[in-house]
């Protein structure tokens, strides 16, 4: 059976501020959904709401996941039923051992627990795929590593897990040339055995290494346009101006610097990028 997450009407509430406004999406095992949109719109709510973080308050919609409404799970059974949420900004954890951390969560998805020698094995696979020492895993998690190590990490959980659908809030914000090749290496790996991905980044470069399916774009906390991954291509060449003059919607705040030839910023318009890029 195809796992499938739905997501219909959903309405998020932060600190009593309303953000999403009835969002309705729908991700199939194998799709890779490319969320774009301009900060402070409501994307990282989304991923944070669909993961369970109780900051999140959500005041009306259903979640989904083959059936299973997730709005009745915590966050740790939202993770055993599949879902999977790499963060933007990964949390240094002291006195918690990589290694040990690593092995509960495997075992918690699990029936039956690994046995030593399997979970090192896959350890040592995973730690070299992602291209990390192997000797950091006895250090404690994210505690004194660099950003790009952490974004790293997040893909060496992803990789041990492997969920049915990831959400991977800018994961390749931060990272080298050489670190996105690896974490989009992560990601074709996880696509090729079928899982479904909700990505968001502000960087053609990385969704151009993993091929998204389709697009979305989230404007003042509603899905404003979905289609194709020529969506992508167009916001990253023209900006969000095309939405507001060919839809009629106004973006109420826009935050960040302007688009460029590499990002898919947050708030350029045509003009801006064209006179950036003379």
């Amino acid at each position: 059976m195809m796992s499938q997450l739905v997501i219909k009407n959903l309405e998020v509430t932060v600190k009593d501020q309303k953000i999403l406004r009835g969002i309705n999406l729908t991700i199939n095992e194998g799709e890779t959904l490319a969320l774009l949109g301009p900060n402070g719109h409501g994307k990282s709510t989304l991923l944070a709401a669909i993961m369970g973080n109780p900051a999140y308050k959500v005041t009306g919609g259903t979640l989904e996941l083959d059936g299973q409404d997730l709005l009745k799970m915590t966050p740790d059974l939202r993770s055993k039923a599949g879902i999977f949420l790499a963060m933007q900004y990964p949390s240094e954890i002291p006195g918690l051992n990589s290694a040990d951390f690593l092995k509960s969560a495997m075992n918690a998805h699990r029936q039956k627990a690994l046995s030593l020698f399997e979970f090192y094995n896959a350890l040592q696979n995973a730690y070299k795929d992602m291209g990390i020492p192997f000797e950091m895993s006895k250090r404690n998690l994210n505690e004194g590593f660099s950003g790009g190590e952490k974004k790293r990490n997040e893909m060496l959980q992803m990789r041990l897990l492997q969920p049915k659908i990831a959400l991977l809030d800018e994961i390749d914000s931060g990272l080298d040339v050489d670190a996105m090749q690896i974490v989009a290496e992560a990601i074709t790996k996880e696509q090729k055995r079928g899982a479904g991905f909700l990505i968001i980044s502000h960087y053609a470069r990385l969704y151009n290494m993993v091929h998204p399916t389709k697009a979305a774009v989230l404007i003042n906390g509603r899905i404003a346009v979905e289609g194709g991954p020529e969506i992508i291509t167009r916001i990253d060449t023209g900006g969000y101006e095309w939405i507001k003059d060919e839809l009629g919607i106004e973006i109420e705040k826009e935050e960040g610097g302007p688009m460029n030839t590499v990002s898919i910023g947050s708030c350029a318009t045509k003009e801006r990028m064209d006179n950036g890029n003379k």
